[in-house]
């Protein structure tokens, strides 16, 4: 499917890879919805872009289910909803975690695309083309260790969008799971979750791919129609590895993240 003149509503558009979006997109002619937990990073956005009409923000939490099919009334003719929006996990053991942190996790990365998309999925079935993109995690797929709940959100998003794939397989709506690895983001900050203390050596190992270009990757995928997009070499070669070996792949992340953990 060409994203180019179409309408699209981006979650998570305020920043990181949801930005990025946003502008490669209005270079493609299409009409977009951004859409972000903070008005301050729209505001900054809309700054950024200068005087576009086909660009509309809009300031909401995904995982407030009222908010969310209020603006599925208020915005119309859709083409692309992409479910950009999420947040990690303080980097603690689930041992260590407040139940506060993990209901918090879920409801944004889990309810807050089911939401999105169970409130536009039936205004996307009457377009002539249509598509959902939603954003899981290489932690969706391969355990970590103090991001334990993170994963299993983003696993749930995984096997949601892959039964919806198989749902809408003879319709005219297309899907998408996206799975990005290490990814140059303010998702810590945003996430209000202190980073770790990492070493240079540490830094190193971890060559996060560029916002810009995980957008780019992205586009690329839902316009060939992949039904799974990954992002970065770490997430391509780590999908494999955890295919062939599971219990060798975990042993190495888990061994990468003990130094991070708090306990």
């Amino acid at each position: 499917m060409k994203l180019t003149k179409k309408n699209i509503l981006i979650t998570g558009a305020g920043s990181g890879i949801g930005r990025e979006l946003v502008l490669v997109l209005l270079k493609k002619n299409s009409k977009v919805v951004a859409v972000d937990l903070r008005q301050e990073s729209l505001s900054e956005l809309k700054k950024e872009v200068g005087e576009n009409e086909n660009l509309t923000t809009r300031a909401l939490d995904v995982s407030d289910k009222v908010a969310v099919e209020r603006l599925a009334t208020e915005v119309e003719e859709v083409d692309i909803i992409i479910n950009n929006a999420g947040i990690i996990q303080p980097f603690k053991k689930v041992n260590d975690l407040e139940y506060v942190d993990i209901e918090k996790v879920m409801k944004v990365n889990f309810w807050g695309t089911l939401y999105m998309t169970k409130a536009f999925l039936p205004d996307l079935l009457k377009r002539p083309e249509a598509y959902i993109a939603n954003v899981s995690s290489m932690g969706g797929f391969l355990p970590v260790p103090g991001q334990s709940v993170y994963g299993a959100s983003k696993a749930a998003v995984k096997l949601f969008t892959e039964g919806l794939y198989a749902e809408l397989i003879d319709t005219n709506v297309g899907v998408s799971i996206i799975f990005p690895g290490a990814t140059a983001t303010n998702i810590t900050k945003n996430s209000g979750v202190e980073a770790p203390k990492v070493s240079d050596e540490q830094m190193k190992k971890f060559k996060a791919l560029p916002a810009d270009e995980a957008a780019r990757l992205i586009i690329e995928g839902i316009e060939n129609n992949k039904p799974q997009i990954f992002l970065g070499s770490d997430c391509k070669s780590m999908n494999i590895f955890y295919r062939l070996s599971p219990l060798r792949a975990i042993k190495l992340i888990s061994n990468q993240m003990k130094s991070l953990l708090a306990k």
